[in-house]
């Protein structure tokens, strides 16, 4: 058998923690037309939605879950669905930032999905199971 390289699972995993375990986190949402990306070092309201109900930086997320290891794929997900509601959001927006307000807003993520609007409504972002296969953040 021939000798692989790679970052070993337990390191993967350690540096995630460092990331997501025990952190403040919130979700802001952004306009379809914005540039907003994993280029962001850190929150930036620049391209933020604005509407009825919705507060500049987003809306707390439910972080229970702590960076899991299966094999040498770490991973890490919300442990609950994030959720904006009763809000009026009328230009059309497609992306998610979730970042880490202890440590000075630090972007964790920015995931995108299909446009949308909506008026006087809840907005739920239902998040994927926390695991190896599927979890919101991992890395093979």
């Amino acid at each position: 058998m021939a000798n692989t390289q790679g970052i070993g699972g337990a390191a993967k995993q350690a540096a995630l923690a460092a990331i997501v375990d025990g952190k403040t986190l919130k979700a802001a949402l952004y306009l379809a037309s914005a540039t907003t990306g994993p280029a962001n070092s850190v929150y930036t309201a620049t391209g933020e939605v604005s509407g009825t109900n919705y507060t500049a930086g987003g809306v707390s997320v439910t972080n229970a879950n702590t960076a899991g290891l299966t094999g040498t794929t770490t991973f890490w997900t919300p442990s609950a669905s994030i959720v904006y509601t009763n809000v009026t959001l009328s230009t059309s927006f497609d992306a998610v930032m979730i970042y880490s307000t202890t440590d000075a807003n630090r972007n964790i993520g920015v995931f995108t999905f299909t446009a949308q609007t909506i008026t006087a409504g809840t907005f739920t972002l239902t998040m994927p199971t926390n695991d190896s296969s599927t979890g919101l953040v991992r890395f093979a």
